[in-house]
């Protein structure tokens, strides 16, 4: 299943919420702290979170729409809370300014003040709502599906021909959504990657596809984040 999004894409065991998000963060921290620990040089943005000066190098995005991005999380957060309370359990991920939700809603009524709270966000330019009306996903499942996201991530990391630092992925109830501004043979290769790891029941392309053109007229050059072919494996 593919949602194909231009940057100018128009708008169309049950713990807390707080618990929820909490456990959200610390699993996107867990499972990118292997790759972040080869980088260097860290920028602070507001809220706290921070982003390497590496990644910023390699990142297709500019850095304006990445600090955009750390914000858009944020503020997306906090309309979510004031939208459902603790009902449910909502991820928000911001790529380019298009927003993914994901998680589990009580009933189609949240699932509405969930898109529209987000929607309403002055810098996000779109939203693909994949939230789900279903109980609240158990401890368990979202340790497995930052375990999943880990092993994704490092699968990028491994494949000559792509860029993992330009691929975001996110992970619910087994089911893996990859975002990034990318060419159509990358989205094809990135998707055939990830049905490939243990655990992975479907895989939702949410990229927004640029051509061979626009990515050879990208500062950085496409293998910017790839080891020298030579260099050990670790």
């Amino acid at each position: 299943m593919t949602h194909p999004l231009r940057p100018s894409a128009a708008r169309s065991e049950r713990p807390t919420r707080g618990a929820a998000l909490s456990l959200r963060l610390a699993a996107g921290v867990l499972a990118g702290a292997s790759f972040a620990g080869m980088l260097s040089g860290c920028v602070a943005l507001a809220g706290g979170a921070v982003i390497s000066g590496a990644s910023l190098a390699v990142d297709r995005r500019t850095t304006g729409t990445q600090v955009d991005d750390q914000a858009i999380e944020f503020e997306a957060g906090n309309v979510i809370a004031k939208a459902i309370g603790e009902r449910g359990h909502v991820s928000a991920t911001s790529y380019n300014r298009v927003v993914l939700l994901t998680g589990e809603v009580f009933d189609q009524v949240d699932r509405d003040k969930v898109d529209s709270a987000v929607r309403a966000l002055p810098k996000a330019t779109g939203v693909v709502n994949e939230l789900a009306i279903a109980p609240s996903a158990s401890l368990s499942t979202q340790s497995n599906d930052a375990l999943i996201t880990a092993k994704v991530k490092a699968a990028f990391v491994d494949t000559r021909d792509l860029q993992a630092a330009s691929i975001k992925v996110v992970t619910e109830r087994g089911i893996v959504y990859l975002m990034g501004l990318v060419t159509d043979a990358e989205a094809n290769r990135a998707a055939e990657v990830t049905r490939g790891i243990s655990g992975v029941r479907k895989v939702i392309k949410v990229f927004q596809p640029i051509t061979a053109a626009e990515l050879k007229a990208l500062p950085i050059p496409p293998d910017a984040a790839k080891p020298a072919a030579s260099a050990p494996a670790r």
